[in-house]
């Protein structure tokens, strides 16, 4: 009964939101031709509808579906309503028990008011910590109440990397301690370090918590800067500041205290040990560094609301043409959740998501609907997922990553869409982590053919390949990338662009005014979709299947996945 229900209001809200849009004359380009692709490809691309993705876009960002919590009732929503989209395609189900879900088994953890935290020093100064103002934190190890009384160590980036003869750890015993350190890397204009202004996995906020851990630390404090961590200190304690996800699966050791800290409060605790933080930082980031115990404590008390839950991972396939390649196939993913309701929060306390990611959930929806009313389908499989949990840290797409729906050698490519700015019809594309692929011939030909310039990450620093659903693919091997517009747009120079992404960084993302607006052009996300028509199609048609180029950090992956 629960499914038909939600049946019905999906379809009768996809029809009402088709009716409701504001039907666009084609615009400049709104028929592009991929000279490469066969006659029924060609023919999936131009039945895109603009409209269409905006219709999933509104429903998907509706006040109706709370946000598309993890573990919510608005999320569950979402991935029935995706799945019934599925299914009205003809899509084969592959999740559990022949259904489109794939159950993720999830603790979710939420850090309660009573949690105290606190640094003092060997002098008896103590400096009291505001949860949300001055720090946030987790307790990932599901226990209801810990307590923490540890020596503070200070480590730098809190990385091994042994590839560029750099580690943080060197001399230092870490064991049941909490560590001070910053995101990001050492800075570097070398390629063969560190990727030079590319922020490689070492950077990310995952990498230091994940290594912490395996080191015995019980606890990491990572400092806020938002030059360092690309974004503000609102995305960091909306993102931490309700409850977090984790998989009940993972044997991995956890963090009793998962922080981030205000840059004002490292400052003193820097200078309660009589170090200046910014003479700390310049040193921690060149060669030679060494790590040391600071004159301080963290002391904490922490209340932890824990709450196994299940979400769904949203999976369904398109039958590949050709025998002897169909066992083979082509993924392309977008993440569905978002951050739900805040219930501390006063007045409008709903995370949307229109943007991030109902787009790429529209785009996805749309590819799979014209490609599978195609009368002719690719010679490999296609399957398309809708992950959860991307927002808690990748944990739909790693656990898909780890139980995909086929052997992961077989998956030949990933393409992924996440926050697909609808502001008009784009004129560049970015690819980042396509070049690292064999792919990227084929990529750069179709770009082309669409009229498309491929630009760099125009923010390279800011690690956007490790903070999406198609690096836990490529964690397993599969090559994988994002697909997503440039700055360049039809009828404005690039400095709008810019200014247009500034805006949305500033005043939208992860916020609640990430909302759907009538006013939205769909035109950008439509070429996107169509785009990626015409590379999935290419992929599984190609003789052999994509690889990594040699040398690329996830060319062991792929050959153990192999073996």
């Amino acid at each position: 009964m629960r499914n038909a229900v939600l049946l019905l209001i999906a379809m009768s809200a996809m029809s009402c939101a088709i009716a409701q849009g504001s039907p666009e004359k084609p615009k400049s380009g709104a028929k592009q031709s991929a000279a490469s692709v066969p006659a029924s490809a060609q023919s999936a691309i131009n039945n895109v509808n603009p409209e269409i993705i905006r219709a999933h876009v509104r429903f998907l960002s509706l006040d109706l579906l709370e946000g598309r919590g993890t573990g919510q009732r608005g999320g569950d929503i979402a991935a029935e309503y995706i799945g019934t989209q599925f299914a009205s395609y003809g899509l084969k189900p592959i999740g559990d028990n022949g259904s489109y879900l794939q159950k993720v088994e999830m603790l979710g953890i939420k850090t309660k008011p009573e949690s105290s935290y606190a640094v003092t020093t060997e002098k008896g100064q103590k400096l009291d910590l505001k949860p949300g103002q001055d720090i946030v934190s987790m307790d990932e190890t599901g226990n209801a109440s810990d307590e923490i009384d540890a020596p503070i160590v200070w480590v730098g980036f809190g990385i091994t990397a042994p590839e560029y003869r750099w580690d943080d750890y060197s001399g230092l015993d870490v064991k049941g301690k909490v560590l001070l350190m910053l995101v990001n890397e050492p800075p570097s204009t070398d390629p063969n370090f560190f990727k030079a202004k590319a922020l490689t996995y070492y950077g990310r906020w995952t990498y230091k918590y994940e290594q912490a851990a395996r080191m015995g630390a019980v606890g990491v404090i990572l400092v806020h800067q938002t030059e360092m961590a690309s974004y503000g200190w609102d995305v960091v304690h909306n993102s931490w500041g309700g409850e977090r996800s984790y998989l009940r699966a993972n044997n991995e050791p956890q963090l009793k205290a998962a922080s981030w800290i205000q840059y004002n409060v490292a400052k003193q605790i820097f200078a309660d040990s009589d170090i200046d933080i910014a003479k700390a930082i310049s040193e921690a980031g060149r060669p030679g560094f060494k790590g040391r115990e600071l004159n301080a404590h963290f002391k904490a008390h922490v209340e932890s609301a824990v709450r196994p839950f299940n979400s769904y991972n949203v999976v369904a396939e398109l039958q590949g043409s050709d025998s002897k390649l169909t066992d083979q196939a082509i993924m392309y993913s977008a993440h569905y959740d978002h951050l739900g309701i805040d219930p501390n929060q006063s007045g409008d306390n709903i995370y949307n998501g229109a943007a991030d990611n109902a787009t790429g959930c529209g785009i996805l929806l749309e590819i799979a609907r014209v490609m599978s009313a195609s009368p002719v389908k690719p010679k490999r499989s296609v399957i398309f997922a809708s992950v959860t949990a991307e927002e808690q840290g990748l944990r739909g797409s790693e656990y898909l990553g780890k139980n995909p729906p086929i052997p992961a050698r077989n998956i030949s490519l990933d393409l992924n869409f996440d926050d697909v700015p609808p502001i008009g019809m784009p004129e560049e594309v970015q690819v980042s982590g396509a070049e690292r692929t064999t792919f990227y011939p084929v990529v750069e030909q179709t770009a082309k053919e669409f009229k498309l310039t491929i630009v760099p990450d125009s923010r390279p620093e800011a690690g956007h390949y490790y903070r999406s659903d198609h690096f836990s693919l490529a964690r397993v091997g599969v090559p994988a990338f994002s697909v997503n517009e440039g700055e360049k747009f039809a009828g404005h120079d690039k400095d709008w662009g810019e200014k247009q992404a500034q805006d949305y960084n500033k005043n939208r993302y992860h916020q609640v005014t990430d909302e759907y607006k009538p006013e939205m052009d769909f035109s950008g996300d439509a070429l996107m979709a169509k785009f990626g028509v015409a590379l999935g199609w290419k992929a599984a048609n190609q003789p052999n299947k994509v690889g990594w180029r040699a040398g690329d950090e996830f060319e062991k992956a792929r050959k153990a996945s192999e073996q």
